[in-house]
């Protein structure tokens, strides 16, 4: 198996939120109901908002590609925090989110989720980043062992709302 990791293009939209859909509950806490997954999915994760999202010049979509198929993908945001509690906790800047970071089930903890923070890394280092920063749901322990093995350290907390719940999420942040 062999894993490209590249920019996305607009004609994937519709892949990339077949990918998002899949992936995006198994992030979930216990206890989301399949309702407030649905609405996020439906308001976030479209296919309509993936082609948003790809002519955005402040983003950058990585697909992760096993020969014509996405199997995973991140979802970079250039520029600082717009919230002001997220932005008093990072340490570093210039710097740059990573919005999204999934990988569908049949390859977790396979090559696709290091290839694509590798290249994650390298597009941060190559735009002139001092840190890359993320939230991560606080239950999500899988996750967080993941980013601390690729050097992330928790910096402060914050919500995230999934359709009509609210969640609580660890901010962690790493030096390119």
């Amino acid at each position: 198996m062999t894993i490209t990791v590249g920019p996305a293009g607009i004609w994937e939209a519709e892949q990339l939120a077949d990918v998002a859909a899949v992936t995006f509950p198994l992030a979930c806490p216990p206890g989301s109901t399949r309702e407030s997954i649905d609405a996020f999915i439906d308001e976030v994760l479209s296919h309509e908002r993936f082609g948003e999202y790809l002519d955005d010049p402040a983003r950058t979509i990585l697909a992760a590609r096993e020969d014509d198929s996405i199997v995973g993908y991140a979802m970079l945001i250039h520029g600082e925090p717009t919230d002001s509690a997220i932005a008093q906790a990072l340490t570093l800047s210039p710097t740059l989110e990573l919005s999204k970071m999934y990988v569908m089930p049949g390859h977790h903890g396979g090559a696709v989720s290091a290839e694509l923070m590798s290249s994650v890394i390298a597009l941060a280092a190559e735009t002139g980043c001092a840190g890359i920063w993320l939230g991560v749901n606080q239950e999500n322990l899988r996750a967080q062992r993941f980013y601390a093995k690729q050097g992330f350290a928790q910096v402060g907390t914050k919500t995230f709302t999934v359709g009509a719940e609210v969640h609580d999420d660890f901010v962690l942040e790493r030096a390119v």
